[in-house]
C-alpha cells in the first residue's frame, strides 16, 4: 500500500493478542483446533488510496492467496469510512483454525494489499477464526450446518416474526427452512438480516 504500516502499543511484532491467546501461547497450549476469533488478533495500519472496491471485489482478490495457503476465506468484512476503518478476514479450516495460521494469512494477505492498493484511507486489518457462534452468510455456509441450530434475524417479518432460532431444517439456493417450537418456517436468504450458528453448549 502506498502508506508504511504503523505500530500501535504494546508491540509484539505488529500483533495485538487478546488476553486468552496471551495466556494460551504462555501456557504452550495447542493451537490447532481452538476457536480464536472469540477475540480477533490485530495485524496493523495501513494506508491505502488507489480506488475504492466492494466487499465482493476484496473476496475475489484474496481468495486464491488464502486458499493457496490451504485455508477457506469464510467470510470479510470492511468498514473504511472514517477515522476507524478496518478488514477483518474470516478463515476456517477442517482442523480448526490457530494463532499460527492467523500469522500466516495475515502477513501473505498484506503483502498482497501492499502490491494491490485497493482499499481508501487508513485502516486495521484482522485475521481470525469465524468462531463458534459463526455468521452465516453464504448458501453454502446454510448447506454445511444443515441439521445445526441457528438463530435468525429477518429485515421483514415472516409468519408474523422476525426472529426464529431452531434447527435448520432444509436449504435450497432461496430459501431456509428453520423449525420452531414444532413449526417450520421458510425464511427467504435474500431478506435475511443476520443469520448465525448456535454454539453446542
Amino acid at each position: 500500500m502506498s502508506g508504511k504500516a504503523r505500530p500501535i502499543k504494546p508491540r509484539f511484532r505488529g500483533f495485538l493478542l487478546p488476553e486468552r491467546c496471551r495466556q494460551d501461547v504462555a501456557l504452550g497450549s495447542d493451537r490447532r483446533g481452538l476457536e480464536w476469533a472469540l477475540g480477533p488478533f490485530f495485524v496493523g495500519k495501513t494506508d491505502g488510496c488507489k480506488r475504492n472496491v466492494n466487499r465482493d471485489e476484496l473476496a475475489e482478490l484474496l481468495e486464491p492467496t488464502v486458499e493457496r495457503l490451504g485455508y477457506e476465506l469464510y467470510d470479510l468484512e470492511a468498514r473504511f469510512a472514517g477515522k476507524q476503518g478496518f478488514l477483518r478476514v474470516f478463515i476456517d479450516h477442517p482442523d480448526g483454525i490457530g494463532l499460527a495460521d492467523c500469522e500466516k494469512v495475515s502477513l501473505a494477505v498484506s503483502a498482497l494489499l501492499d502490491v494491490e492498493d485497493p482499499v481508501p484511507g487508513h485502516y486495521d486489518l484482522e485475521v481470525s477464526s469465524p468462531g463458534l457462534d459463526r455468521k452465516l452468510t453464504k448458501v453454502e455456509h446454510f448447506h454445511r450446518f444443515t441439521g445445526e441450530v441457528v438463530k435468525v434475524q429477518m429485515r421483514f417479518p415472516i409468519d408474523g416474526r422476525k426472529r426464529f432460532r431452531g434447527p435448520l431444517a432444509s436449504v435450497d439456493e432461496e430459501n431456509i427452512v428453520v423449525d420452531v417450537d414444532g413449526e417450520s418456517h421458510t425464511l427467504p436468504i435474500a431478506t435475511i438480516d443476520t443469520a448465525r450458528l448456535v454454539p453446542v453448549a
